[in-house]
């Protein structure tokens, strides 16, 4: 090889100490062609490498695949191969000899792990870090590589070939992965490794370095794959159960669950940004879940588990303070539905935290049986950790009640989903336990035995109000049975009338909120009522107006699926699947036409779209998240608690365009049935000839 041909590109933060040995090893070598990236250093590292006789360029935005990046602009015409090293010291350059002797190879790389002193001079961390890498490279693209390593000599139409995207840590994932795509000869050759000769590793040199640059490493093999894979394969091959594909799922969650835990606390304002990097890991993750058919119970029911029991230590959302609050106060003999926080009354028993409340001057408009939750559990400790406990087991309940239903690959939509880990375990917000009586209630509906099913609607109408058309369109399933629908109405009426005769006295039953002017005025991130309001301005701004288009909704839902002439999917087909078809039709025009809509609302349709596999539920458990914009706002001064046009459509147009697709699809996609009804023929009328 010709090494006038070859260009040695080495990028460099902060290697004053050993930038000059590196040059001159180099030198050493015959190597000439020399150009060193200096990306970001203070120290005189670029005063060093010109003294040594260096080309020095400048790249100032920081990431170890943009310094390689600079390197490759205006390259010479007569350079044939590019040599990549590090500048620390740490690369053997003495056995380059072996590279350059080698001129049939597109891609030789130099394996650190092939020799004893290169795999006791590699720090736990990288060791791990390649191992795991070069695992998932193995199974994904089937060629197994050894080792990451810096040291690499590649040509240059192989190179250009590549067409690198990658500008940060994923550089060296991403030209491994992509050689073996590309059908490149490569070849690792045995080499040694030293430990640091100056500085400080960027990357495994500390937890937050190593951490992050895995994280990208690991997206970095997850945005190949999925372009792997709808270059190569169709949308039926698409769900192939690979061990990549759970494994990177499963990687990508857990590590979104371990970002997001310093940042749950969005009064800092910082910690939203952060938190949306942690989601969209997460949201990776749970993008690679949807393509898996087949998973053990173990692997399914370790990170459902796991993933949520991170997130304790996360800072919660504002609403558990009041849930801890109202329980607090039950247990010294006030009524919650009477006092608000702020009410002179409670003066002498405001806790340490009492400050964190949301809307002091509201009292409870939480329904009974959820507030008798709040004493149970406050009487035993009111903490934080004891109610995200309780929210997690109810969590967990629903994961193994859709699981033993509908198996573990189906039901990983919910329990492996971004939205549903941060709700329940991060955020504390109590909506699973409303969730999980509403979900036993569908899957135990049948028309012959109603008894159940209506109790534990019941249940959950007495723990969130919006189950309760829930109970009104299964009684008008049970039409013409009159008596049918009656006890329907009576059995699902009983957990309210139980659990709110405690907050009752002859002078008043204060547990509905009819005169909150939060329910009633109160306006969040909603989607039909700000659509109305841009071409017509109702003369009452009272929230029951879109009561009419919910229940026009509901009418025409409940008539539609009892004539309904054909299911609209497959899988529906026994009576609790078609009620839980139901179910999520009307949680779906609830959300829509609701004023008052919070992430953690979505999570209410998450079990149904296990059954649906709807995509706008799918969607909507990622773009939720831009709700959080409204946080970041509040936490920098701005209280006007408003979403603008474009984030707004942003976190409902994903929901509502995979709605409709979900509608239109049997229709677009209908099998010609006469053209195999004339095969069927044929094959028919054939048969009997040869007969």
């Amino acid at each position: 090889m010709d090494l006038d041909q070859v260009l040695v590109i080495i990028p460099v933060l902060n290697e004053e100490a050993t930038i000059a040995m590196v040059i001159k090893s180099l030198k050493q070598l015959n190597l000439t062609q020399i150009r060193v990236v200096d990306n970001g250093s203070i120290d005189n590292s670029v005063a060093e490498a010109k003294q040594a006789g260096a080309e020095v360029v400048i790249e100032p935005q920081a990431g170890y695949g943009r310094a390689c990046w600079r390197g490759l602009q205006q390259l010479p015409s007569h350079i044939e191969w590019i040599l990549f090293c590090d500048g620390d010291g740490s690369d053997d350059l003495s056995e380059l000899s072996l590279f350059f002797t080698d001129k049939t190879t597109d891609f030789l790389l130099g394996n650190r792990r092939a020799t004893s002193q290169g795999r006791a001079a590699m720090t736990p961390v990288q060791n791990f870090g390649n191992g795991l890498a070069t695992f998932l490279i193995h199974f994904g693209w089937g060629y197994r590589y050894y080792d990451l390593g810096p040291l690499r000599l590649i040509r240059r139409s192989a190179l250009e070939s590549i067409q690198m995207q990658d500008r940060g840590f994923g550089w060296t994932v991403e030209m491994q992965a992509r050689a073996v795509e590309l059908g490149l000869t490569i070849r690792e050759i045995p080499v040694n490794y030293h430990r640091r000769q100056g500085g400080r590793s960027k990357i495994s040199g500390t937890f937050s370095g190593s951490f992050k640059a895995g994280t990208i490493i690991l997206t970095t093999l997850g945005k190949l794959y999925l372009k792997h894979l709808f270059k190569n394969a169709n949308n039926e091959q698409l769900k192939v159960n690979t061990p990549l594909m759970t494994g990177l799922s499963s990687l990508l969650l857990i590590l979104g669950s371990i970002w997001i835990i310093p940042h749950g606390d969005f009064r800092e304002v910082g910690a939203v940004p952060q938190f949306w990097i942690g989601i969209i890991i997460m949201s990776l993750g749970f993008i690679f879940s949807w393509g898996i058919e087949h998973i053990s119970r173990i692997w399914f029911w370790a990170i459902a588990i796991l993933s949520r029991l991170l997130l304790l230590p996360m800072y919660p959302g504002d609403d558990v303070w009041r849930y801890l609050w109202e329980g607090y106060i039950q247990n010294l003999g006030f009524n919650p539905y009477l006092l608000p926080p702020n009410a002179p009354e409670l003066i002498p028993y405001h806790t340490a935290w009492w400050s964190l409340i949301n809307h002091l001057d509201h009292a409870a408009i939480y329904p009974p049986l959820t507030q008798l939750g709040f004493r149970i559990l406050a009487a035993i400790s009111p903490s934080v950790i004891l109610f995200q406990l309780a929210f997690i087991g109810a969590d967990l309940a629903i994961c193994w009640l859709l699981s033993r239903r509908f198996g573990y690959a189906k039901t990983l939509l919910y329990a492996w989903n971004p939205l549903i880990i941060y709700s329940f375990a991060g955020g504390a917000h109590y909506d699973s336990l409303f969730i999980l009586p509403l979900v036993a209630g569908c899957l135990m509906y049948d028309y012959k035995n109603r008894s159940w099913s209506s109790v534990l609607i019941g249940i959950s109408i007495a723990i969130k109000w919006m189950s309760l058309p829930l109970l009104g369109l299964l009684a008008g399933l049970q039409f013409p049975r009159f008596k049918s629908a009656v006890m329907v109405l009576f059995l699902g009426s009983l957990p309210f009338i139980f659990s709110a005769i405690s907050f009752c006295s002859t002078s008043g039953c204060p547990v509905i909120p009819l005169g909150s002017s939060f329910v009633n005025n109160g306006r969040s991130a909603e989607f039909f009522p700000f659509l109305l309001h841009l071409v017509w301005q109702p003369e009452t701004q009272t929230n029951s107006i879109y009561l009419i288009p919910l229940t026009l909704a509901i009418i025409g839902g409940l008539w539609y699926f009892k004539n309904q002439k054909y299911k609209l999917t497959s899988c529906l087909s026994s009576p609790s699947e078609n009620f839980l078809y139901l179910s999520e039709f009307y949680l779906i025009s609830l959300l829509i036409f609701s004023p008052i809509i919070h992430a953690w609302y979505f999570t209410w349709l998450v079990p149904f779209a296990v059954v649906s596999r709807n995509l706008g539920t799918r969607l909507v458990s990622i773009s939720a998240f831009v709700y959080f914009i409204l946080q970041h706002r509040k936490a920098l001064g701005d209280l006007s608690w408003y979403l603008t046009l474009n984030e707004r459509l942003f976190m409902w147009l994903p929901f509502v365009f995979g709605c409709l697709w979900m509608v239109f699809k049997p229709h677009l996609f209908k099998q010609n049935t006469s053209i195999q009804s004339k095969s069927s023929q044929s094959n028919l009328t054939s048969t009997q000839n040869h007969e």
